[in-house]
């Protein structure tokens, strides 16, 4: 018989969470209720997989504006992650990172890193030019993605997804 990891035994215990409360954020000058295709991807996908999306919500790329609600999100006892599309690129208006890292209270580097290296194989060196990321705040997860659907459509198939109720789950200390 074989023996399990540690990260093994915890995702199965993390597997009976039952809700995983998700806010899920469009940065954006652009973008209204109609034209959100991310952030509709973002919701279809959390829950198609059982999660719950307590809110959404359109900002501009504004610093000020986005640093306010995320703020707010952490804390809302009824939030348990925060995922953003959009203003994780290079461009003047870009801003996710500056708006929101400074709340985090830890980096999730790998989440970025794996990010990259997965968006290499489909888009090639382009992959460089993300920003993408994720972290801890206040006892909730908050992952960072490009505007991009397709983006999106990979960080939460073969990164979010497989691992946010043992996130959770951990962050919280194992107590829920």
């Amino acid at each position: 018989m074989s023996k399990k990891h540690s990260h093994e035994v915890h995702k199965n215990v993390a597997e009976k969470i039952e809700s995983v409360k998700c806010a899920v954020l469009t940065i954006s000058d652009t973008r209204t209720e109609e034209t959100d295709t991310s952030g509709q991807l973002i919701r279809k996908l959390l829950e198609a997989e059982g999660y719950s999306v307590v809110q959404h919500q359109i900002v501009p790329d504004e610093i000020w504006q986005v640093r306010s609600l995320v703020s707010s999100w952490l804390n809302d006892e009824g939030i348990d992650a925060i995922i953003t599309t959009g203003s994780t690129g290079v461009s003047p208006r870009d801003i996710a990172v500056e708006a929101i890292k400074p709340l985090l209270d830890k980096n999730l580097d790998g989440f970025g890193e794996l990010f990259r290296w997965l968006s290499y194989g489909e888009i090639g060196s382009a992959a460089l030019m993300s920003r993408a990321f994720a972290g801890i705040a206040n006892g909730k997860i908050v992952f960072c993605l490009p505007g991009s659907p397709s983006a999106c459509q990979l960080a939460l198939q073969k990164l979010i997804l497989p691992e946010l109720r043992h996130l959770v789950w951990t962050v919280l200390g194992q107590k829920i």
